[in-house]
């Protein structure tokens, strides 16, 4: 059985200013070269990893084109809604969004956590499960939802697709991530991630391997982007697990198509709030300033419910996570 592993398209109508190029051109670009690529593998399954758009009320026209294109690869598409393909991080919400739609129509099938798919092909037989993206996925709680606990004996393979901040070593301080270290105990043989643009690529650990190609379009303005070629990943299950990371030819170069001014007046941007926090911790006398710590011991002090502090950590959160586009 072959399978192909992508995430992260973010399929939209607009180009970012952090690229010099024509975006829904360049999408088109890919998706008609992973046709080309499921042909050449003989690819069975294509498994997408959350963010298919990179809004959940995308142009119909936008998501027309595109589906036309989904179609053509001929092969059942499974996939799990990312943060940026539903309604205020809430997979209930997807009924009403563009990838609800595509759900519907059987474009894609959204996988969910507590509905395993069986896939079968001569003779090999995989559990595939999904985890979409919720606020909390990755609150230090939560990291079940990144765990497999129980696999049918008539199983050969689980695979476990999920859209959070899966990361392979620590991230930025402040910033919620799961390490693959915290769920090295999964049942689950292989462990799909998105979310994370940079991608970790493949990772084995004790004869489990956790994958992230890392996101096919390049929309933000880091310099490691520069550097990145989008890749997809090739997972061939037989008597054994065998991963290949394919790099897309259409994709150019970052030179080419990121934008270096924006790029550098991002760094700018960067240096000088880096430079304003320095000053501060010089003038006051506290080893840090914890936004979430100082929000926490107002609303205790006020009384304000459990319910409502826990929105405004979640909004809190969500302004965090955008402050950081670069590498999310």
């Amino acid at each position: 059985m072959k399978l192909l592993f992508l995430t992260d398209t973010h399929i939209r109508g607009t180009t970012p200013k952090s690229r010099k190029d024509n975006i829904v051109e360049t999408l088109e670009r890919k998706l008609m070269e992973i046709i080309k690529i499921i042909k050449h593998y003989n690819i069975d399954y294509v498994l997408h990893g959350g963010d298919l758009f990179d809004r959940p009320d995308i142009s119909v026209s936008i998501v027309g084109n595109f589906a036309s294109i989904l179609n053509e690869f001929k092969v059942p598409i499974y996939i799990v809604c990312g943060n940026h393909d539903i309604y205020g991080h809430n997979p209930n919400t997807v009924n009403r969004t563009m990838l609800g739609l595509l759900d519907a129509l059987s474009v894609v099938k959204i996988v969910q956590r507590d509905e395993p798919v069986y896939l079968c092909k001569n003779g090999i037989k995989v559990q595939l499960t999904g985890q979409s993206y919720t606020y909390d996925i990755d609150n230090g709680n939560n990291s079940d939802k990144y765990i497999i606990t129980d696999i049918p004996k008539d199983v050969n393979y689980a695979i476990h697709m999920v859209h959070g901040m899966l990361l392979n070593k620590p991230f930025i301080k402040g910033i919620p991530y799961t390490l693959i270290d915290d769920i090295k105990d999964t049942k689950a043989h292989v462990t799909l991630s998105g979310h994370y643009h940079s991608g970790f690529g493949v990772v084995e650990v004790n004869g489990k391997y956790f994958i992230n190609p890392g996101s096919l379009i390049r929309i933000t303005n880091s310099l490691s982007e520069i550097e990145r070629t989008p890749k997809v990943a090739i997972i061939n299950l037989d008597d054994s697990i065998k991963v290949e990371l394919v790099g897309l030819k259409t994709a150019e170069k970052g030179e080419k198509i990121l934008d270096r001014d924006e790029i550098e007046n991002h760094i700018f941007k960067s240096e000088r709030l880096f430079e304003f926090k320095q000053s501060i911790d010089a003038a006051i006398n506290f080893d840090k300033l914890e936004i979430n710590e100082i929000l926490i011991e107002v609303s205790n002090a006020e009384g304000v419910s459990e319910e409502v502090k826990k929105e405004a950590l979640r909004r809190i959160a969500h302004s965090q996570m955008k402050n950081i586009g670069d590498e999310i």
